[in-house]
């Protein structure tokens, strides 16, 4: 039996949640095309008939501004530290110099693979200078070039991920698929369809607390508060005659009854907390302080 914390890192947007999402054949992560969508370590846990993996996908590694950013990059840190393998996930598309540099300065002390993501979105030629400039990085122990969004190569880089883990006894019940509570998935999936309905500064400066999750005989009651900085992004998100919030609420519906597998009653109230992602008090209220 091999069992172990494998952690996916990289660069906002590479493709992170998504990969982990193609590996475990669940949607725990919510993705999105604007960058520094995840803000947490999500675990996720895969079991094979002599394997367990506890995947965590991370925050991209950014310079923090803000004590948001902090805790985002705290998180990441925390990985490295009880990784077993490291998986590095590069966007084909970016600048091999600069991913190099990142790579180089996590200064990782585990065997890594690296993840050459979005391959379909390339040509050959960059699939081949990619593969020649990574492969003798002493942080590479295997290129496996791939598209988590088609689960190109997933059970191949399964594969690897287990020749790599030490030997032992899984961490986690074969029939759990993660340890987070359902609350948390339900309020990023309201965050989600933040990113995907407003722009600019809303989706970054928001953020989701479910105040209520009650389990009915025919339903699911879920309260949830969106938190905002500024009225103007209270007034944005509430839209003229409450027409957005109402489109929030109908989609973010529609996701979390498919996740619950159940009919859900999901009411959204949305509140101003001025420099919210720079207070200690509320970022902990807002789960981002573990």
């Amino acid at each position: 039996m091999k069992s172990g914390f494998v952690n996916i890192l990289g660069k906002p947007n590479a493709g992170k949640s998504t990969l982990l999402n193609a590996l475990i054949g669940e949607k725990l992560a919510i993705v999105s095309s604007k960058v520094q969508t995840t803000r947490h370590r999500i675990r996720a846990f895969l079991n094979g008939p002599d394997y367990q993996i506890v995947f965590s996908d991370t925050p991209g590694v950014i310079e923090p501004k803000y004590k948001l950013h902090e805790k985002m990059m705290h998180a990441v840190k925390t990985s490295m530290e009880d990784a077993d393998v490291c998986l590095l996930v590069a966007d084909l598309r970016d600048d091999f110099i600069e991913l190099d540099n990142l790579f180089s300065s996590l200064k990782l002390k585990v065997k890594s693979i690296l993840i050459l993501n979005k391959s379909d979105m390339v040509r050959a030629d960059r699939i081949k200078s990619a593969k020649e400039f990574f492969q003798d990085k002493p942080y590479c122990k295997k290129v496996i070039v791939m598209s988590a969004a088609s689960k190109m190569h997933v059970q191949e880089l399964i594969a690897d991920v287990v020749e790599l883990l030490p030997e032992g006894e899984p961490f986690y019940g074969e029939d759990e698929l993660t340890d987070l509570p359902t609350k948390f998935f339900t309020g990023e999936l309201i965050r989600e369809k933040i990113f995907e309905l407003f722009d600019e500064e809303i989706p970054y400066q928001s953020t989701v607390m479910v105040s209520k999750f009650e389990e009915q005989q025919s339903l699911i009651k879920i309260s949830a508060e969106i938190i905002v900085q500024r009225e103007s992004q209270k007034a944005i998100i509430l839209g003229t005659k409450g027409v957005m919030i109402k489109k929030l609420g109908m989609l973010s519906r529609i996701s979390i009854e498919q996740f619950l597998d159940s009919k859900v009653y999901l009411e959204l109230f949305v509140k101003v907390r001025s420099n919210w992602r720079n207070n200690d008090i509320y970022l902990k209220e807002y789960g981002y302080v573990q």
